[in-house]
């Protein structure tokens, strides 16, 4: 995006009209990473054809973005198919190689948090069970406890939560 703002820049100091490089879907680099943005979202099976060929311009001139999203592919795929903890945990060490000969700094980040809580991520693959209830639950109070304003009668307020709630 600099290249580009950079190639404009010196074309309107030279007073030359100025016509971005465009790919071969039409977008112009500056255009092609805002409009990728979605497809890394998403697994590569449901992606559109459009998006398909967005996603083969976007990793051959973004190597860096292709590993990314590879990584975090494996990841989620390491989540989705591990059916016991001794095998995820046997994965999730060879994807924290993979992350460390990938030099990706964000990732690396990742690796450090998941290490600091291995055991209760592997506790993930006894059951496949998430504490996702208990924050939504507790989202649901904070949510409730603003519409109130503050709260000064709390056994009031946990009357109304039960009633709500329960």
């Amino acid at each position: 995006m600099e290249q580009e703002n950079l190639e404009y820049e010196q074309a309107k100091r030279n007073k030359v009209k100025w016509e971005p490089t465009r790919l071969d879907n039409g977008d112009t680099f500056k255009q092609l990473l805002p409009r990728s943005r979605y497809l890394l979202f998403k697994h590569p099976r449901l992606w559109t054809k459009e998006q398909k060929q967005r996603a083969e311009l976007l990793f051959s001139h973004y190597p860096l973005i292709q590993r990314s999203y590879q990584l975090s592919l494996e990841l989620g795929e390491i989540y989705k198919h591990s059916k016991c903890k001794e095998e995820a945990f046997k994965k999730l060490a060879l994807w924290y190689n993979d992350v460390d000969e990938s030099g990706l700094l964000s990732f690396k980040t990742v690796v450090k948090s998941m290490r600091i809580h291995y055991m209760s991520i592997l506790n993930f693959f006894r059951n496949r069970a998430t504490n996702a209830a208990a924050e939504s639950f507790n989202a649901k109070i904070k949510s409730f406890r603003n519409a109130l304003r503050g709260v000064r009668d709390v056994e009031f307020f946990l009357f109304r939560l039960y009633k709500l709630y329960a």
